[in-house]
């Protein structure tokens, strides 16, 4: 096998679910191939570099391999190596994502919290 399109191997790869999400990621300009912004279409061959945005992250892994078979998770790592610069650059910003939801509680106050901050509140007046 000497080329794969490139929504095949994401899905192949187990980066995106379906063949259809693959695709709608490469139209949304989330997947770029050495640097250039690709078509679903575009074939593919070892030791392209793709750019891949999932979320908050930004993975950049060289194709070591080709395949348009989906298999298991251990078979699919095998088909591309992550950058070094990739791997501490998520980590970077994973941990500055930590540092700044540090302080933020999403819960409501339970009622003595509740009781407490009005009577902060009465005796600042």
């Amino acid at each position: 096998m000497d080329k794969v399109r490139i929504d095949k191997w994401l899905w192949a790869a187990r980066f995106y679910k379906t063949r259809s999400i693959a695709k709608q990621a490469i139209e949304g300009g989330k997947v770029h191939a050495d640097g250039q912004r690709v078509k679903a279409s575009k074939e593919i061959t070892t030791g392209i570099t793709l750019s891949i945005r999932q979320g908050w992250d930004l993975v950049e892994v060289e194709v070591l391999a080709l395949s348009d078979q989906r298999r298991g998770a251990d078979i699919a790592r095998t088909l591309y190596r992550e950058t070094e610069a990739s791997i501490a650059k998520r980590e970077q910003t994973r941990a500055e994502r930590q540092a700044s939801n540090a302080g933020i509680h999403s819960e409501r106050p339970n009622k003595k919290q509740r009781r407490q901050i009005h009577r902060f509140i009465r005796e600042q007046d």
